[in-house]
C-alpha cells in the first residue's frame, strides 16, 4: 500500500510511523536507563498493533481498562494488567477463565467484596489470580485508602488460596495534569508518599509489595526519578494530544492526527468541516487544533460537522481541503474509529485495526 494520505475518505485517523517510533524509543529508553519496567496503558490506543509495538520495544507487557480491552490483548498472547476494579461475577469468571487458558493477566482490587468474587471464581477455574491493591491516593475515583484498611485488605488477598498478592497500583489523575513542571513534581511525590509507606509496612510484614505501578504521561520524567516506583503505565505518549502537550510540551510530538475535509464554504467568517463530535472526543474545555494552519478555531457544529473560524488565517481554505487536526484527547478519540491509516511521510504505509486483532494470535 502506498497511496497518498490525501486520497483517504474523511474523516480518517491517522499515525506518522516515523513520529509514533521515535516516541516510543524515547520512552523505553527512559524507563530502562532508570531501571524500571514499562508497562503501558492501551486504553490510549485500543490497538494490538500498537501494543505489540510497544513489546517488541520493551515493554513488560499492557495495561487494559476494560474486559473487551482485554481479551484483545490476549489473543495476542500479551501480558496484561486489568488496572479497573470490577464488581460482578461475569466479569472475574472471564477474567479467571482466560487466566486458566494461560493468560499472564492481573488485576487490582479495592475492597474485600471484589477480592471475594475474583477468589471464588478462580476457586471454580481451579487457578490462583495475582491481585494488586488499588490505592486512593487522593482523587477518590478508584483505590482504598492508604491506611489500616489497606493493611486489612491486602492481608486478606496474601491468606486467600485462591489469590495471589502482586503488589501496588497508585496513579494521581491529578497529578498527571497539573501545571507546571515543579509543582507537578510536587503533588506527584506528595500523592505517592502514601503509597510508599504502606508499601514499606506490608513488606516490613513479609508481603511480596515490591511491585509499585502507576504513573501516566504527564508526569513520565518524574516517576522514573522516585526509587520506589517500579512501574510506569503511561499511555498517551506514542500518539499524543493538545491535554498532554500543554502538559510535557515537545517531550513527545503529536503522531496522531485526524484528517477532515472542507465540505462548505459559504460565509467569508467561517468554512465547515466533516468532522464533529463523531471525529474527535471534545470532553475537555477545548478542541482540535489544526496542523499547520494558523488563525483558525475549530468550534462543534454538531455530530458530524466542525466550524472552522477564519480568524486570521495563513493560507485560503476551499471547498475539498483536507485538513489535519491534533486531537483534544487521544483516549477517547482513538475511541471513535476502526482503523488507523499508517503514514511514512504523505503516504499511507499500512492500515491497523483498532479494537480488534491485526493478525492472528501466536501459536
Amino acid at each position: 500500500m502506498s497511496s497518498s494520505y490525501l486520497d483517504l475518505a474523511t474523516p480518517a485517523l491517522l499515525i506518522d510511523a516515523d513520529q509514533f517510533e521515535s516516541n516510543l524509543r524515547k520512552m523505553q529508553d527512559a524507563v530502562d536507563a532508570a531501571g524500571k519496567t514499562l508497562r503501558p496503558h492501551a486504553k490510549a490506543h485500543k490497538s494490538v498493533e500498537i501494543a505489540l509495538r510497544q513489546m517488541d520495544a520493551g515493554a513488560v507487557g499492557v495495561c487494559v481498562a476494560t474486559l473487551p480491552e482485554m481479551h484483545w490483548m490476549h489473543a495476542a498472547r500479551i501480558p496484561l494488567l486489568l488496572t479497573t476494579p470490577i464488581a460482578d461475577t461475569a466479569k472475574t469468571g472471564s477474567v479467571a477463565r482466560l487466566v486458566a487458558a494461560g493468560g499472564d493477566i492481573r488485576v487490582v482490587v479495592d475492597h474485600e467484596v471484589q477480592a471475594r468474587l475474583y477468589s471464588e471464581s478462580a476457586a471454580a477455574a481451579g487457578i490462583r489470580i495475582p491481585v494488586l491493591m488499588d490505592l486512593d491516593i487522593g482523587d477518590h475515583r478508584t483505590g482504598i485508602p492508604c491506611d489500616e484498611r489497606a493493611i486489612r485488605l491486602a492481608l486478606a488477598i496474601e491468606q486467600d488460596k485462591h489469590l495471589q498478592f502482586a503488589g501496588l497500583q497508585a496513579y494521581s489523575v491529578s497529578g498527571s495534569h497539573t501545571g507546571g513542571f515543579e509543582q507537578r513534581r510536587a503533588h506527584s511525590v506528595q500523592a505517592l508518599a502514601g503509597a510508599i509507606t504502606i508499601q514499606k509496612e506490608l513488606i516490613g510484614q513479609g508481603l511480596d509489595a515490591v511491585t509499585l505501578t502507576g504513573g501516566s504521561t504527564g508526569t513520565w520524567n518524574i516517576d522514573v526519578e522516585i526509587p520506589e516506583f517500579t512501574e510506569l503505565q503511561a499511555g498517551s505518549y506514542p500518539l499524543m494530544d493538545v491535554a498532554y502537550r500543554a502538559i510535557v510540551g515537545d517531550d513527545f510530538p503529536a503522531a496522531m492526527s485526524i484528517l477532515a475535509t472542507v465540505i462548505s464554504a459559504s460565509h467569508p467568517d467561517r468554512v465547515t468541516v466533516d468532522a464533529g463530535f463523531k471525529a474527535f472526543a471534545t470532553d475537555r474545555p477545548f478542541g482540535p487544533e489544526p496542523i499547520g494552519i494558523r488563525g483558525v478555531r475549530w468550534e462543534w457544529a454538531g455530530d458530524e460537522h466542525g466550524f472552522l473560524h477564519l480568524e486570521n488565517p495563513s493560507q485560503p481554505l476551499r471547498i475539498g481541503d483536507k485538513i489535519r487536526f491534533l486531537a483534544p484527547h487521544t483516549d477517547p478519540t482513538a475511541n471513535l474509529y476502526t482503523r488507523a491509516y499508517i503514514l511514512r511521510g504523505d503516504r499511507v504505509e499500512a492500515v491497523w485495526p483498532l479494537k480488534g486483532l491485526a493478525k492472528p494470535p501466536i501459536p
